[in-house]
């Protein structure tokens, strides 16, 4: 996050007016440098920075783009990125990097649509790092490939200051996550290019305002693209290629 961007979330903060006085609460806020952040040290996000630029250039070198796909556990990433492949596999040579704390389920998953797929475990760490990509870059054969679908560990917190190498960063989230996911979360959605709100077939029954959604994500980014999709059945999938400019 940047220090200059600050101000920026603050006042998009009091522009959406959550109307939530009635049940206001006393909150502890830490001060600049009062946080104890070793893994978000300065050095830590600079070189990460580096590898990033790195990961980008090689890529950009073989002709290949990669989408950075984020969002909480739960959201929909798997499913969305399991219905691009399918619509997408037949214009594009594809291989999907798959973030998890453990396991290859999800992996697996994507997998069986006939895509090369590398499962990435990150163990305790709650999000991917571009050093994590640049193995994973190590383990294909980038000459077949031109898109790279990268889905991070679920989480809408870390994965923000961790870019990797991508050229385009999706936000998905779910109308299961509650009416103010966007706003208790606002710097995953600050630099993002595509906020995909998820599961709409249960936003009535979740009590979840789906034009709100949009509205608070274009109040923190107004350049952000914002597309609504129910992945189970790939209702607005299509919309979201075209979102990536992976279709015309």
């Amino acid at each position: 996050m940047r220090k200059h961007q600050l101000p920026q979330v603050h006042s998009a903060f009091r522009r959406l007016s959550l109307n939530l006085r009635s049940v206001k609460k006393e909150v502890v806020k830490a001060e600049e440098g009062e946080v104890f952040d070793i893994e978000l040290s300065e050095d830590i996000l600079k070189a990460n920075q580096r590898l990033a630029e790195e990961n980008k250039k090689l890529l950009h070198s073989k002709g290949i783009r990669a989408i950075d796909i984020m969002g909480a556990i739960g959201s929909g990433k798997t499913s969305l990125i399991e219905k691009l492949v399918q619509l997408l596999k037949g214009k594009h040579r594809i291989a999907v990097f798959k973030g998890d704390l453990t396991t290859t389920i999800d992996a697996e998953l994507i997998a069986r649509h006939g895509v090369e797929t590398i499962a990435i475990n990150t163990g305790k760490e709650c999000h991917l790092d571009a050093n994590l990509v640049k193995k994973a870059l190590q383990k294909i054969n980038l000459s077949k490939i031109d898109l790279l679908f990268i889905e991070n560990v679920g989480n809408l917190i870390c994965p923000a200051e961790f870019p990797l190498g991508s050229d385009k960063r999706i936000v998905v989230v779910s109308v299961t996550e509650g009416p103010y996911m966007v706003v208790k979360h606002p710097f995953i959605f600050m630099e993002t290019d595509v906020v995909v709100i998820n599961k709409v077939d249960l936003a009535k029954a979740m009590g979840t305002d789906i034009k709100q959604l949009e509205k608070d994500v274009k109040t923190i980014n107004p350049k952000a693209v914002v597309v609504t999709t129910n992945c189970r059945t790939g209702e607005g999938v299509e919309d979201v290629a075209r979102a990536l400019g992976l279709l015309s």
